[in-house]
């Protein structure tokens, strides 16, 4: 049973399942610009201590730098194409929470356990995965690539 056959054929009217994930995907869009955001903000603050600190390896220091760049452009990237409904978007979100999930394991043990940043790094990290994996946003992200560009 075709079930684009008993809608309407308008290029202007969403899906009729399309409205259920709106806030579903808004509330992921909204997180991951809010974790985009932060990451670029750990880049700022490691670039000013760079020069306004001396740490006791620069190499090191250097070496952290380029990982937070790389990482502030993949998060912006995958913000950015999660906004625009791009497929590939859903797996780049999904790793990134695993590895938010991983740094937020260890803000909650050692000797400077930080469980405040645990909580606020595992919290959104558990809400993007469960949203990411509910059926109606996985099929918002695969009808993406047919939809038509502006």
């Amino acid at each position: 049973m075709n079930q684009s056959s008993d809608r309407p054929a308008s290029a202007e009217e969403p899906p009729a399942d399309q409205g259920v994930p709106r806030a579903a995907l808004a509330i992921v869009n909204v997180l991951l610009v809010l974790e985009a955001l932060a990451v670029a903000g750990v880049l700022i603050w490691l670039v000013v201590d760079l020069f306004t600190l001396a740490p006791s390896s620069y190499a090191t220091a250097v070496a952290l730098v380029v990982l937070v760049a790389i990482g502030a452009v993949f998060t912006a990237a995958v913000a950015v194409a999660s906004i625009r409904r791009a497929g590939w978007s859903r797996a780049g979100a999904i790793v990134w929470q695993v590895l938010q999930v991983s740094v937020a394991a260890g803000a909650f043990q050692g000797f400077f356990a930080r469980p405040d940043l645990g909580w606020a790094l595992l919290i959104p990290a558990i809400v993007v995965v469960v949203l990411m994996l509910a059926p109606s946003v996985r099929r918002a992200y695969g009808n993406a690539g047919a939809a038509p560009e502006h």
